[in-house]
């Protein structure tokens, strides 16, 4: 199982520590060097329900950089993917990709919830 973080994320440094908690092993990846594939994308794409808003991370000085805000609602689907992929600051984290389901942002709760299944 692959977590996007990023090192001066608060809820990446909260969600690693719960998955270590829990004993749960895990790959971290940093997300600025290395985001997710646009595969990678696509498939939380998946486990978001379609909301491809969801895999953004609206807070970031990169989002408002680009006035995503204003972009994002006529943007392709595969355009936005493609942007995604290619700066990782745009990317929702901690984003967490595991058998079977997919995560963006830490909610303790609904991290467990994934889990328990």
């Amino acid at each position: 199982m692959k977590v996007y973080t990023y090192k001066n994320c608060g809820s990446c440094k909260k969600a690693t520590k719960w998955l270590s908690e829990q004993g749960i092993a895990f790959e971290q990846v940093a997300i600025r060097d290395t985001p997710p594939s646009v595969a990678e994308l696509r498939q939380m794409l998946g486990y978001q329900a379609a909301e491809l808003g969801k895999l953004f991370n609206t807070a970031g000085g990169d989002y408002r950089e680009l006035k995503m805000k204003d972009k994002l609602p006529t943007m392709a689907g595969d355009d936005a993917l493609e942007l995604l992929a290619s700066r990782g600051n745009l990317v929702k984290r901690p984003f967490l990709l595991a058998d079977g389901f997919g995560l963006v942002g830490f909610k303790q709760a609904d991290w467990a919830l994934a889990f328990s299944r």
